[in-house]
C-alpha cells in the first residue's frame, strides 16, 4: 500500500495546490490514503471548520496538527467530534480533540495516524516519546499500519524519535520547519523515516510568509502582520510503501508538484 503525508499546507495558496493535485496524484501514484498537515491551512495559522471540509473534498483523507493547532477556537468542535482530524497526542487529555485516528483504505485496511509535537526549541509539552508509547500500546493488535507526524523543530529530536518507533512504526515523517530534507530512508528495523517532508504553498516567501514583512520585523523589530505570500506554489511531501501485513516500510520517495515546471 502507498501513503502520502502532504507537508504544511500554508493558506490559500497552499489549498488550491490541494484542490488542484491531490485527486491526480491518487491516480499517477496509485495511492491508498492521503494524509496532510494542515495546521497553518487557515491564514497561515489554524484551520477552520470550513478549511477542514474543503481539504477533505479535495482528496485528503486525514488531517493532522501542530502547534498552531489550536489558534482558531472554532475548530474545537471538529475536533471533539470528527475522527479524520488529530492533535498532537503529547498534548494533555484535557486538550480539545483526538491523540489518534484510525482511516481505512478502499481495500479496508486500517491505518492509525498520530501527530507529536517536539520540545527542543518549542513551546513546553508532555513528553512525545512517552505519549507515542501510550497510543501505540493502545491500538487493536489487528492494526499493522502506523504513521508518525512528527511536528518538531530539531532535526536530533526527529531523529530520535524515528529510532524510538523503528520496527514499531511503519513511518515516522517530520513537519514544522516548511524546508523538506534530503535524508529520507529506511531504517534498519523497517520505518520509513524522514526529518520533514516540507511546505505545501508560496515559496517564494520566508516559509510561506511574505517576503519584506519578515524582513522589516527582522531587521527593525518593528511588528508586521506576517501575511501569507502567492508565489512559486508547490506541493511538497513524501509516499512511503508499506507492506499492510507486517506494517513495514518498503521505500519512501520525496514527491513536488511544481505547476509551474509541469513538474511532480
Amino acid at each position: 500500500m502507498r501513503i502520502l503525508l502532504i507537508g504544511d499546507i500554508v493558506g490559500k495558496p497552499g489549498r488550491h495546490i490541494c484542490q488542484q493535485a491531490i485527486h491526480t496524484l491518487r491516480t499517477q501514484e496509485n495511492l491508498d490514503l492521503v494524509v496532510a498537515n494542515a495546521e497553518n491551512a487557515a491564514g497561515g495559522s489554524g484551520l477552520t471548520p470550513e478549511i477542514y471540509h474543503e481539504l477533505l473534498a479535495a482528496g485528503v483523507d486525514g488531517i493532522t496538527l501542530g502547534d498552531h493547532a489550536f489558534r482558531r477556537r472554532e475548530i474545537f468542535p471538529i475536533l471533539q467530534s470528527e475522527r479524520k482530524i488529530v492533535r498532537a497526542a503529547n498534548y494533555p487529555a484535557t486538550a480539545p480533540g483526538h491523540d489518534h485516528m484510525i482511516l481505512r483504505t478502499r481495500q479496508q485496511v486500517s491505518v492509525a495516524v498520530m501527530t507529536l509535537v517536539g520540545r527542543v526549541f518549542m513551546p513546553p509539552v508532555d513528553c512525545p516519546f512517552q505519549a507515542a508509547d501510550r497510543v501505540l500500546g493502545s491500538l487493536p493488535s489487528d492494526i499493522r499500519v502506523f504513521l508518525v507526524d512528527f511536528h518538531a523543530e530539531a532535526t536530533s529530536d526527529k531523529q530520535l524519535m524515528g529510532r524510538h518507533l523503528d520496527g514499531r512504526a511503519s513511518a515516522v515523517l517530520g513537519t514544522h520547519t516548511h524546508v523538506p530534507t534530503a535524508d529520507e530512508r529506511i531504517l534498519p528495523r523497517g520505518t520509513a523515516f524522514q526529518c520533514d517532508v516540507g511546505m505545501t504553498g508560496p515559496h517564494e516567501s520566508i516559509l510561506g510568509r511574505r517576503i519584506e514583512r519578515v524582513m522589516e520585523t527582522t531587521r527593525t523589530f518593528r511588528p508586521t502582520h506576517y501575511e501569507v505570500a502567492t508565489d512559486d506554489v508547490r506541493l511538497n511531501g513524501s509516499i512511503v510503501d508499506i507492506d499492510p501485513q507486517t506494517g513495514r516500510a518498503t521505500a519512501i520517495q520525496r514527491i513536488c508538484v511544481d505547476p509551474a515546471c509541469n513538474r511532480l
